[in-house]
């Protein structure tokens, strides 16, 4: 399997549990969350989808030949803008793992996009206190 394949694979596994749009062939718009792919022939399961006239479908199964494109709708997770915050708070203690998704703060505390995943004491608090602070900025609240 080349680079680019393994890549290619890699991006679209990164849209499971993510609420995408899928544009069918035949013109129809679906959104729900991918809960499943192909990644040989892009058949794909997307669960509490919608179609463009607003009716729900619990789950559908749609053929890899019938889809034309899928568009991940959710933005994602600022992995660097947090580490920038976090280097605010514990200068020269952050070290950022972007391909890798996560953080490591103190060499001890491990961020992700879901918080601190690893890590306790007061050091992990106050990283999931920024955490949620930044969450809370970046969807307006």
């Amino acid at each position: 399997m080349s680079t680019a394949e393994r890549r290619f694979i890699t991006e679209i596994s990164s849209l499971i549990d993510k609420m995408v749009s899928v544009i069918t062939v035949d013109g129809k718009t679906y959104v729900g969350i991918l809960v499943g792919i192909n990644p040989a022939n892009l058949s794909l399961c997307l669960s509490d989808a919608r179609d463009e006239k607003g009716q729900i479908i619990p789950k559908i199964v749609l053929s890899g030949g019938r889809v034309a494109e899928i568009l991940s709708v959710e933005k994602p997770f600022d992995l660097k803008g947090l580490a920038e915050r976090l280097e605010r708070v514990f200068p020269k203690m952050v070290k950022l793992y972007e391909k890798e998704g996560f953080i490591w703060v103190m060499d001890k505390i491990k961020v992700t996009q879901d918080g601190v995943v690893e890590g306790t004491g007061p050091a992990a608090e106050r990283v999931q206190k920024i955490y949620q602070q930044f969450l809370q900025e970046i969807r307006g609240e």
